[in-house]
């Protein structure tokens, strides 16, 4: 009994030995950085990041180890009008010659349940940090055919504008706004554990 139980005992402290967050790189190819603003208060107008990276450590035995680090390149903006993204480049919006990326790096990561997923963080916009949370979900985990060992997530919260210097706006006659002022942030993360060199 004895000898079934310190054997036991070993094989625990193994695993927990073991046990650690793998490092995943975003694919950007398979994930995306999405938003959605409102315009004169009618509909809501969406666009992308086309261009970002980042890595996820991502630990399924202690889900508190994990972290996200992203970077977004502003430029990268898409709203399929050439006009409009332009405006938004300039500095009436992220002003991209000055500060040509934000970013996102993860202080806490709390499992809610159920692959659900609280994620804090601090998000830099136009030189001005604050924070933010996110609410997550696991998609799931593969190893894919290329040997390669994947992880999906997806994301979303919701940020004033204004909070981060992005003021410009017109007031419309009937008293609303041009360009509302919270925005609805999308993200669907695909990411891939790094290999070694």
């Amino acid at each position: 009994m004895f000898k079934k139980l310190f054997l036991t005992g070993i094989a625990l402290l193994l695993i927990a030995v073991t046990a650690h967050a793998d490092t995943y790189q975003i694919d950007a190819t398979h994930s995306s950085v999405t938003f959605a603003v409102t315009h004169m208060g009618l509909s809501k107008v969406k666009g992308e990041f086309k261009q970002f990276e980042g890595t996820v450590d991502y630990d399924p035995g202690d889900v508190s180890k994990s972290k996200v680090n992203a970077t977004i390149q502003v430029s990268s903006i898409d709203t399929h009008a050439e006009k409009r993204d332009a405006h938004l480049k300039s500095g009436d919006f992220f002003a991209a010659d000055s500060f040509p990326t934000m970013t996102f790096k993860s202080t806490k990561v709390t499992d809610k349940g159920n692959g659900q997923l609280e994620i804090q963080g601090d998000l830099t916009l136009r030189g001005t940090t604050k924070p933010v949370t996110l609410a997550a979900s696991l998609i799931g985990s593969m190893d894919d055919p290329m040997g390669g060992k994947r992880v999906g997530f997806s994301a979303h919260t919701k940020i004033n504008r204004m909070d981060y210097g992005v003021k410009w706006s017109r007031l419309l006659d009937t008293g609303g706004l041009v360009v509302g002022n919270d925005v609805d942030i999308q993200i669907e993360i695909e990411a891939v554990v790094k290999k070694d060199k």
